[in-house]
This record gives structure tokens, sequence and C-alpha cells, in this order.
């Protein structure tokens, strides 16, 4: 193996000196030990050019024949002119050879055609930018090669900004009749103070989809039955055996009461009213409060989470009334995923909203260059731009195989008459 690799790493020198010929092979090792890796990226951005021509060259001679044999004496090869190509994410300039037809005249060359194609460098102009990558300093991050062109800051913005145009139409627009939800988790991004309700899917077969999101002024029940509104409109069926799974907002809790009533199917996130109840204590309690809370919530039935919430509830009264009673205003919805009987694989994912802030995150890294907002279309062009690519790193939830179960639990219980709670009073 090793000696096959040997010979072929030989026979691509050998092909080398006698395409660029040895005094030019000479130039580039001085070139590339003097100044190092950025000598050798211009070499190669110099080969890529090269073999670009060559492909173009070998392209006509497939079409029209060698020169001394034609092959269809209906074309004409036409001398050569100045043209670009893209290479990765740079516009270069090239010599492109020309083709004529007797009765068509001029002939593209499909390579040529292709090799023009913006659209591989526009997105990988765009994953860079997410990344982190300013559009000022993107220049910098190219090859620095003499033929490079059209990587100014200007031209990246405006490149920039038609991109997330493209990509926030068909966030927008693209069709959820084929999206079949299980669960829906409903949080709240602020940006450029605004407030973005966004909703992220899971559906039957435990795949996640981003589904949408409403701009306001705030998390109003307005704004979420406008996502509501927006997500039917797209064929996305809202019924109510859906699990929605909040971080305990008014405005979103209002809206979901209005729209199912008691068929409701709501699990509080468990992490965010952790931090509710560590805000009400002095600190010496807090990590216990923590502990309690998630140990109770760890439990497998639905009798004992209960009864370690209420011994939580006990405790927290001794410490502060208002922690306790913070606990007691989200006691059964704290509850739900045991009361249906989520396995304890799936329930880890259900059990807090930390799916869609692992989302944000991602907004917040990828928006992180940008120091000045433009107005709403701006703010909604790159949410929806980094929720599209947030998709491509999404992985099908642990423990997707009980979700059918779950469904059908969720049905049996919404035919029976909802029982009453069986919270105490405080």
């Amino acid at each position: 193996m090793k000696r096959r690799d040997t010979r072929q790493r030989k026979q691509t020198l050998a092909g080398l000196k006698t395409t660029a010929g040895i005094d030019w092979m000479l130039g580039t090792l001085v070139r590339v030990i003097r100044s190092g890796k950025q000598a050798l990226a211009a070499v190669m951005l110099d080969m890529g050019r090269m073999v670009a021509e060559s492909v173009m060259l070998m392209e006509r001679e497939e079409i029209a024949g060698p020169e001394y044999y034609p092959t269809d004496p209906a074309f004409r090869k036409w001398a050569h002119e100045a043209g670009s190509i893209y290479l990765g994410d740079q516009k270069v300039p090239v010599t492109r050879p020309r083709l004529r037809h007797i009765a068509q005249g001029e002939v593209t060359l499909q390579s040529y055609a292709r090799l023009r194609n913006p659209g591989a460098f526009s997105e990988e102009l765009l994953e860079k930018i997410l990344r982190g990558v300013s559009a000022q300093k993107y220049a910098d991050t190219v090859l620095d090669a003499a033929h490079a062109i059209g990587v100014s800051p200007t031209a990246i913005s405006r490149k920039l900004i038609d991109l997330t145009a493209a990509k926030l139409k068909a966030f927008q627009e693209r069709s959820l009749k084929d999206f079949p939800p299980f669960a829906l988790f409903l949080d709240t991004i602020h940006r450029g103070g605004e407030a973005f309700v966004v909703a992220l899917g899971v559906d039957v077969s435990g795949e996640k989809m981003a589904l949408g999101f409403w701009q306001g002024s705030s998390e109003n029940h307005e704004i979420c039955e406008a996502l509501f509104r927006d997500l039917e409109h797209r064929g996305l069926a809202l019924a109510r055996r859906i699990l929605f799974v909040t971080d305990g907002g008014s405005g979103l809790i209002k809206a979901l009461r209005a729209r199912f009533g008691k068929k409701l199917v709501h699990q509080r996130c468990a992490i965010h009213k952790s931090r509710n109840l560590q805000r009400h204590l002095a600190k010496p309690y807090r990590a216990e409060a923590h502990r309690r809370l998630m140990t109770a919530l760890e439990q497998t039935s639905y009798a004992d989470a209960q009864r370690m919430l209420r011994e939580l509830e006990t405790w927290l009264r001794t410490k502060n009334e208002s922690a306790a009673e913070s606990l007691g205003e989200a006691f059964e919805e704290l509850l739900t995923l045991h009361r249906v009987q989520v396995p304890t694989l799936l329930r880890k994912t259900l059990l807090s909203t930390n799916p869609i802030e692992s989302m944000f995150s991602l907004v917040r890294h990828s928006e992180r260059n940008i120091k000045r907002t433009r107005g709403s279309h701006m703010l909604q062009r790159w949410l929806g731009t980094v929720l599209l690519a947030c998709e491509g790193r999404f992985r099908r939830v642990k423990g997707y195989a009980e979700i059918a179960s779950v469904i059908a639990r969720i049905e049996a219980e919404q035919t029976e008459p909802q029982p009453a709670s069986t919270k105490k009073a405080a």
C-alpha cells in the first residue's frame, strides 16, 4: 500500500514538472520556503486556475476533435478570450477557449458555465460568516493572491444581504404539511430590543425542525397566537395531543390555555423553575433546592415524583414562602411527563427547553460580529438564516422509539374526564 502511494506521488510530481516546467517548480519551492503556508495557498490557487483552463480545453477538444482530425465539421475552434471563474470562495481571471457552431453561433462550454456559478462561493461565504468571521475581516481570510478579486467588505455585505434574504424567504414560506408534530418547544429570544417567539418541533419519528418565529415588542399572548396562526397557515396540525414544553412565560401559557383549555398537555421547564426557586432563596439553600427538585423529577413513577415535590414544597416554606408559592403554581405542570408515563430516556429531552436554548446559543454566536442593527428585516434575515443552518446539526431525540406509545397514552387520557387536581391548598 505504501509503495503504491509513493509511486502515485512521484507520478504527480512528474506531471507537475511536465505541465508547469522545472523552473516554475523550483521557484515555487523557494517561495514556499520563504513565506510558508500563505505562499503555498497562492500556489494552489494558481494550480487550480491552470487545471480549470486545461479542463475547458479538454471539453472543447472532446466536442470538436483535435486540430488534425475534427470530429464534427460544424464546430470551429475560435481562439481564446478573458473570463473569470470561482475557485473555492474566490473569483479569479482565466483565459477561456471559445467554440463556435456554423449555424448556432457561440457555444458555451459546460465546464466554464459551472465554474462560473457563484453558488458554491455564496454558500461557503455564508457558512464562514455564521462561524463568526466578520464581513470586514473576510478579505483577510481568503487567499492573498494577485489575481483574487471581488472580496471587498462592501461586496461581501451586499452578497450577505441577498443570501440571508433568500434563506429567510425559504424559512418563512416552506410547507409544514409533512411534519407530524409530537412535541413543540416554545421560547423567546430577545435581539435588538425586540422579542422573537420561536417554535422548535419534534415529529413522531423523533426528528427536530425549526418551525417558525414571530416578532413582537414582548412575549405576550397575541404574539404567541400570531405564531400559532402562521404555523397552521403553512400546514402544521396543532392538535390537542401535542406536548408543549415552555419556560413558564405568562404570554405563552395564556395563549396555549386559550387555545386548548383543560386538554392542554403542557410541561414546564425544570431548569427554569429551578432558577426561579433559587432567586427566592438565600445562597446557602440554593444548591439544596436544585438537588431536591431534580431528584424528584428523576423519579420514574408519578406518585414518587409527586411525593418528593411535596416534601420540597414543605422544606421551601421553612426557608421562603415565595419560593414555595413559585413551586406551587407550576406543581402539576412539572409532572406532566410523569403523568403520561414518558420513559426515562425520552423524558430527559422533554423535561426542559434545553433543545431550543442550544439553538439560541448558535444564534448569538453567529451574530456576535454584528455591530449595528439596521431594522427589523435585518434581525429576521439573520434569525431565519441561522435557524435553517441549525437544522443541519440536529439529531434525532433519544428514546424516539417510545414516542408512539406516549401519543397513545395522551390520546387515551384526553378521552377520559379530566381528573381533579390532587394538590392540597396552600
